[in-house]
């Protein structure tokens, strides 16, 4: 019987290309990338040829890349780190904007944060699943802090108005958090265009 997966911007087969270029990180060049001996330094030279090859993708530094295990794991540092700085800097900030249909990741941690005596604001979103950016407006505050949307959903597919959220957070001096793990497909062809 043939199988018909439909789930491919969750999880998919690694593809050829992809498995060929791990492979030997997998097998032979496992070294600490932290240690000095040569494959431990091959390896750390592989995690920097990626870092470039991500910042190429969104066009920044590569620097500014931080590798995680996974989506979830970056959201929950993202908010949660946002927060308990605002808290920590005694900024008298505490006010967070996110949609109804974010990632479970974002919205756990956005209940995580209730409880630490944050107050979010939980945007509704029309049938396309698209926020309306004059609530987003009237949602801000002088106590928002960080605007969190996701860029592409994972479950209906929804594309936001990502530049005008950001936009709207800029003019604000608003930090602008957005969830890209689905979107990222859509970066491929630069990534290939630059050679990598």
């Amino acid at each position: 019987m043939d199988i018909i997966y439909f789930d491919n911007a969750a999880t998919t087969r690694i593809k050829k290309e992809v498995l060929d270029e791990m492979f030997p990180y997998l097998t032979l060049e496992y070294g600490n990338a932290s240690s000095i001996y040569s494959i431990a330094r091959r390896a750390k030279r592989a995690i920097e040829t990626a870092r470039k090859r991500v910042a190429s993708l969104i066009n920044t530094n590569p620097k500014e890349i931080i590798f995680t295990s996974c989506g979830s794991e970056s959201d929950n540092m993202a908010l949660k780190g946002m927060a308990l700085l605002q808290k920590y800097n005694q900024t008298g900030k505490n006010h967070i904007i996110t949609s109804k249909i974010e990632h479970p990741a974002i919205l756990n941690s956005c209940k995580t944060l209730e409880k630490l005596g944050f107050d979010i604001t939980y945007l509704d979103v029309d049938k396309d699943g698209i926020i309306n950016l004059d609530s987003l407006l009237n949602s801000i505050t002088d106590k928002t802090f960080l605007i969190s949307i996701m860029f592409a959903n994972n479950e209906i597919g929804t594309i936001q108005p990502i530049e005008k959220i950001s936009q709207i957070a800029k003019m604000h001096n608003i930090v602008f958090h957005t969830d890209a793990v689905q979107a990222v497909r859509k970066c491929t062809n630069k990534c290939e265009k630059n050679g990598y």
